[in-house]
């Protein structure tokens, strides 16, 4: 009996110091797991050029340095997308808009057409985020809400008059004839002003967008408004952007086509397009400041949308119409390597790359660029200036250096 009792309690005694290791252990590996979590988190953070962190917002699309970031915007006014075209480029991207026009000829109505095409990428791809398009100033015909503001309408109803901007010598409706007609929004109207934000807000709405791309978002020198009424209607574009972000919700996205230096409409944008449409704003002056606003935007929060448009015969990128009579989509696979690398210096978290030649469906958005989905990687700094007078910058990312000369518009991208 005493033996007995004596193997019971070292068998007590075992089964104690077993217990206080296995404890001991789970403790320590814990530690480890918390560590390894930690360090996860701190190598996942988005990091900007400065060294700050980028804040992100929960309804932003899911950002990656996996490959390029990409952004595509287009539209067909024929029909809505094939299957075959949604996994395409659904393949490329989760941030999507869709164009002023899209399957206005088969729906009558470009809201019915973005919420044809909201369905068609939720089905194949649940996080993707799909804008729908409004502009600013100029009265598309396309959505249901301004389906009056056409000749036609305005002979029967007058009365949409007052929302449209006129020729300040000739007293005339102001028109636009190329590549649809159209009129001008008035911006300086208070009435104008909320009829227009609750179209916008509709068209979200019905179409069942995670927001709204607004064009025509500039006011400066360039955007072909009366010179001695830009301060007050950059004050009335800002009021409406504030108005549009509160009435469509803080977890809509609202991105405002070349607004970056439009302060007065800043605070409400959650990003900002950089068009590019010609060669007027890619000088290589352009170009840096374009860098230095891209960065100060990631700073504020914001996205960037980084736009380049191959070019045809002439310095402007075609804008309408697809068109394979000048090699226009050799041309494109030719001129990306530039592009692609004035993209990459500047590029911080949540920049966005689009390549296209134009905003039609077949403008290049069903085209494959390989180089595009190549693993790209984290930057691993700021971009490199070669010195103060030079126009030669650099930049490295985990699977790709990047030289490019703004001057001589050259450039090189060396993947790793």
């Amino acid at each position: 009996m005493i033996q007995i009792e004596k193997v019971e309690k070292k068998s007590n005694f075992n089964l104690k110091m077993t217990k206080r290791k296995i404890t001991k252990t789970l403790f320590f590996a814990g530690l480890v797991t918390l560590s390894l979590s930690a360090c996860s988190q701190t190598k996942g953070l988005l990091k900007v050029s400065d060294g700050s962190t980028f804040e992100s917002k929960e309804y932003f699309p899911k950002f990656s340095w996996e490959s390029t970031p990409m952004y595509y915007h287009f539209g067909d006014i024929d029909r809505v997308l094939e299957a075959n075209e949604v996994q395409f480029i659904a393949d490329r991207t989760d941030f999507i808009c869709i164009e002023k026009s899209h399957a206005f000829n088969q729906l009558g109505d470009v809201v019915l057409g973005t919420k044809q095409e909201v369905e068609a990428f939720h089905k194949v791809k649940p996080e993707a985020k799909v804008l729908f398009y409004y502009n600013s100033y100029v009265a598309w015909p396309f959505a249901k809400s301004n389906h009056e503001l056409t000749p036609e309408g305005i002979a029967k109803n007058p009365e949409w008059t007052k929302f449209l901007a006129r020729d300040p010598k000739t007293g005339k409706l102001l028109e636009k004839t190329k590549p649809t007609f159209s009129y001008y929004f008035d911006a300086l109207n208070p009435e104008f002003r909320k009829w227009w934000v609750q179209s916008a807000v509709e068209g979200v709405k019905v179409s069942g967008a995670h927001g709204i791309f607004i064009d025509r978002m500039n006011v400066d020198e360039n955007a072909d408004y009366p010179k001695d009424k830009l301060a007050e209607i950059a004050k009335a574009k800002g009021e409406m952007m504030a108005e549009l972000k509160k009435k469509m919700g803080s977890n809509k996205i609202l991105i405002g086509n070349n607004a970056a230096n439009t302060k007065e409409v800043f605070p409400s944008c959650d990003g900002f397009m950089f068009e590019h449409y010609n060669d007027d704003v890619m000088s290589k002056e352009s170009l840096l400041k374009d860098w230095q606003d891209m960065e100060r935007i990631a700073k504020a929060g914001k996205m960037s949308i980084y736009r380049f448009g191959a070019k045809g015969k002439g310095k402007t990128d075609i804008t309408i119409g697809a068109t394979d009579t000048d090699g226009i989509e050799k041309k494109s696979k030719d001129q990306l390597e530039f592009y692609h690398a004035c993209y990459l210096i500047g590029a911080q978290p949540y920049s966005y790359f689009q390549w296209n030649w134009g905003w039609n469906l077949p403008d290049g958005n069903l085209v494959d660029y390989p180089e595009l989905q190549r693993p790209l990687g984290q930057p691993k700094g700021a971009f490199v200036r070669e010195s103060a007078k030079s126009w030669v910058f650099t930049r490295e990312f985990e699977h790709a250096s990047v030289w490019l000369d703004t001057d001589a518009r050259k450039a090189k991208i060396t993947w790793k």
